[in-house]
């Protein structure tokens, strides 16, 4: 343990190196710095344990002892309050200076310096209370001087023009809630006394209620124009597939839409403008597939349209209720773009705008006027766009190419709000389609909102997931039986293992934040998240040949996509002068001075490019228009990639030539799971599906022939955005539910507020048009 010998009485301020740390704010000044950087009570206990100590090694048991009595923390919180004090050290500068090391298998130490230091004078004549002077006086003669930087005139002007627009916003904050406490009084939390006397009872309300509460799970909802109803998909409790149930907004039992065939899945519910009836789509065996038309009150079923071998099958109503709005179709009836089937004639109407040979528009509504069509482009990385009813040029509303989980338009045509991965988690957004601003709806783990035509009542599903790595054993081509890795509490996703096979790296939220994470398969103590950026979640890390470094998409602070080149063993991080405006995905061409990269370019397509990174800038070597994702197959010396505009996977030699394109597999992956397979360095093509009676299957699709399937697990789902193998094939890692489930939300949406001032989650979030 720590000597209590050692211990003495602090001075407030301290000098360490060059920082000065006020222990009694929490704060760090670095030399340099625009602002002082706040720690945590538990990141300033980690800190003063080692200040005790400068130079010598502070186990983590010590640490534990003494910052966390009487609890049995994880090593996560210890790193988590180490990775913040270096973030509170560091300079803006490249090479920052070490303040904190890590002693393998030990504890940390404290490198540089302890001093006592006298707090500088402030820069205007002050009084000083008699305790506060007796504290100085009575303070240790200080060993070093605290000198502070000069400042500028306008410097200390901008300070207090900062201070003002601060103050303005608080006030601002200040009259929105009491307003909004004028409409509704929030129940306090623990067992207190409210300002009126009553006494607390319960935690405060959810802005929402579940209309569900069953194991499985239920999507895909859709309102009734007065918001009194809700149509769902359910899952089939007695056998395979999926049927529609209709639940008021209160708590009375659902009910079935109509009887589902034995072997058949009904799904994609939506209802009619009228409240009539409700259009939903039936799928069956060997990919059949058919729209079809229900009374919302019970009675007949009538046929609408076929759309057999389909994906991505998206529909909605046309505002007079007389025809069907629909995407991009494929299968049998494939069709580029949206078109409009009438339903008294059956006659197809294709909408005239322009769309490229490689898009695919998912998700099309009209406005609740009928002036606009709003859809989603290439949902696999997707934005909004926006174009008049009868056609015309689109424009584009985001700009962030994110995982759009379903939107919905509210009744005045001019607001949507949708659903959008963030990190780990998927949430809801209301964007103002004329201002272009946006705002948080407030409800975590949501996605697929419908809202109903005549009020504000907000239905959608509320899934929260929580995701853990596993290693599949993998023998002949057959899986085997599912091992936890590193169990927590958090959402694991996208294992990538090195090609020493000994080394992961995986993102995940599992110690409060989302980041990078690695540890050594060996050594599980090893465990710890990488510093110095955010990762992206649509595009999985990518190994270097020789296992010492990681190609990471990611996003600085002002939002722009990164792509970041980590040394994790070294905590080194830095971002590539990649020479496109928006990279997505980078990895590495067989060597570390080739680098592939999928960017979307200014035409809007996405390229999949090969860089030389040794020229200043890269020389672009060769090009593939078209490409979703991409894997280097070092046993073949290939590229392997996916395709927005069909399902299958291609591949092309090392230079990306023309004549070298060809197709691997003509349906695996999907269009939808195209970044559920991964190549090992033997060359083995792993695929991950799900269907009806197997949450998670498996198949090796190196043959032309059909493969093999086999259900590596019948219950737990596998995320779709990454998984990777053993060099030999032997074993597979990949991230599979270990609880799961999904009901459906309703709640009475607010009016939307009136932007007085651009919030700072919408500076992060909009890059501009």
């Amino acid at each position: 343990m720590i000597s209590p010998a050692s211990e003495t009485t602090p001075a407030d301020v301290i000098l360490i190196g060059e920082c000065t740390v006020t222990l009694s704010l929490r704060e760090v000044v670095v030399p340099g710095a625009r602002r002082p950087r706040r720690l945590t009570p538990k990141a300033l206990g980690v800190l003063k344990a080692l200040m005790r100590v400068p130079g010598a090694v502070v186990s983590r048991d010590e640490l534990f002892a003494e910052v966390w009595p009487d609890t049995l923390p994880t090593n996560d919180v210890l790193t988590q309050a180490v990775t913040q004090l270096r973030k509170a050290f560091s300079s803006d500068d490249e090479g920052s200076t070490v303040y904190i090391e890590t002693i393998a298998k030990t504890g940390y130490r404290l490198v540089q310096p302890v001093s006592d230091a006298v707090r500088p004078p402030a820069p205007a004549a002050e009084p000083v209370t008699e305790p506060a002077a007796e504290a100085i006086q009575n303070a240790p003669a200080p060993t070093a001087t605290w000198t502070p930087r000069p400042r500028s005139r306008w410097r200390r002007v901008r300070r207090y023009v900062y201070l003002a627009l601060g103050l303005a916003m608080a006030i601002a904050l200040l009259v929105m809630a009491a307003l909004l406490s004028q409409r509704s009084a929030p129940a306090a939390a623990g067992g207190g006394v409210l300002e009126d006397g009553s006494r607390v009872v319960g935690s405060p309300p959810r802005p929402y209620r579940l209309i569900t509460a069953s194991a499985g799970f239920e999507t895909y909802p859709t309102v009734s124009p007065d918001g009194s109803q809700v149509a769902y998909e359910a899952e089939n409790s007695t056998e395979d597939g999926s049927n529609i149930k209709l639940q008021t907004s209160g708590n009375a039992p659902a009910r079935l839409l109509a009887e589902t065939p034995a072997g058949y899945a009904d799904r994609f519910p939506n209802w009619s403008p009228d409240g009539r009836e409700i259009a939903f789509a039936r799928f069956g065996p060997e990919g059949s597939c058919e729209v079809l038309l229900a009374s919302a009150t019970g009675g007949a079923i009538r046929h609408l349209t076929r759309c057999d071998g389909t994906e991505l099958l998206s529909f909605d109503w046309t505002p007079n209720g007389r025809g069907m709005l629909f995407g991009s179709m494929a299968g049998r009836y494939a069709h580029r773009g949206i078109r409009v089937l009438d339903i008294a004639s059956g006659r197809w109407t294709a909408i005239d705008y322009p769309i490229a040979d490689d898009s695919f528009d998912y998700a099309p509504r009209y406005s609740p006027d009928g002036r606009w069509i709003v859809f989603v482009r290439n949902p696999q990385i997707g934005d909004l766009w926006r174009m008049p009813a009868s056609g015309g040029a689109p424009e584009r509303l985001t700009n962030d190419l994110a995982e759009i989980r379903g939107w919905a338009w509210r009744s005045d045509s001019r607001h949507i709000v949708f659903g959008r991965r963030v990190d780990s988690e998927s949430r809801l957004y209301e964007l103002d389609t004329q201002s272009r601003t946006l705002r948080d709806v407030g409800v975590d783990d949501a996605e697929s909102p419908a809202l109903s035509r005549h009020n504000n009542m907000l239905a959608f599903v509320h899934r929260r997931a929580q995701f853990g790595l596993f290693r599949v054993p993998v023998v002949d081509g057959k899986p085997g039986t599912p091992e936890r890795l590193f169990p927590s509490g958090g959402r694991d996703a996208q294992p990538m293992l090195a090609p020493d096979g000994h080394q992961i790296a995986f993102t995940s939220d599992r110690s409060g934040s989302f980041a990078l994470w690695w540890a050594n398969l060996s050594r599980p103590d090893s465990l710890r998240p990488v510093e110095g950026l955010l990762p992206e979640t649509r595009q999985a890390p990518d190994w270097s040949p020789d296992s010492t470094r990681l190609l990471v998409s990611g996003r600085n602070a002002q939002a722009q996509p990164v792509i970041y080149e980590v040394s994790p063993r070294d905590e080194q991080v830095v971002a590539l002068p990649v020479p496109v405006a928006q990279p997505l995905q980078a990895l590495y061409a067989g060597d570390s001075e080739h680098v592939l990269v999928v960017e979307r370019d200014q035409n809007e397509q996405l390229t999949l490019s090969l860089f030389d990174r040794r020229a200043t800038p890269w020389a672009r070597l060769g090009q593939i228009d078209g490409v979703s994702q991409a894997r280097f197959d070092p046993a073949g010396q290939r590229v392997l990639f996916t395709r927005l505009s069909a399902g299958g996977l291609w591949s092309a030699d090392a230079r990306l030539s023309p004549e070298s394109i060809k197709q691997v597999n003509e349906d695996r992956p999907t269009r939808w799971r195209y970044r559920a397979w991964t190549v090992a360095r033997n060359g083995s093509l792993d695929y991950l599906s799900n269907r009806a009676d197997c949450a998670t299957g498996f198949a090796r699709i190196n043959d032309a022939r059909e493969p093999t399937e086999y259900c590596l697990d019948p219950d737990r789902l596998s995320t779709s955005n990454g998984f990777s193998a053993q060099p030999d094939g032997s074993a597979l890692y990949l991230p599979l539910a270990v609880a799961d489930g999904a009901d459906i939300g309703v709640m009475t949406l607010p009016e939307s507020p009136r932007p007085m001032f651009l919030s700072v989650s919408n500076l992060l979030f909009w890059k501009g048009k």
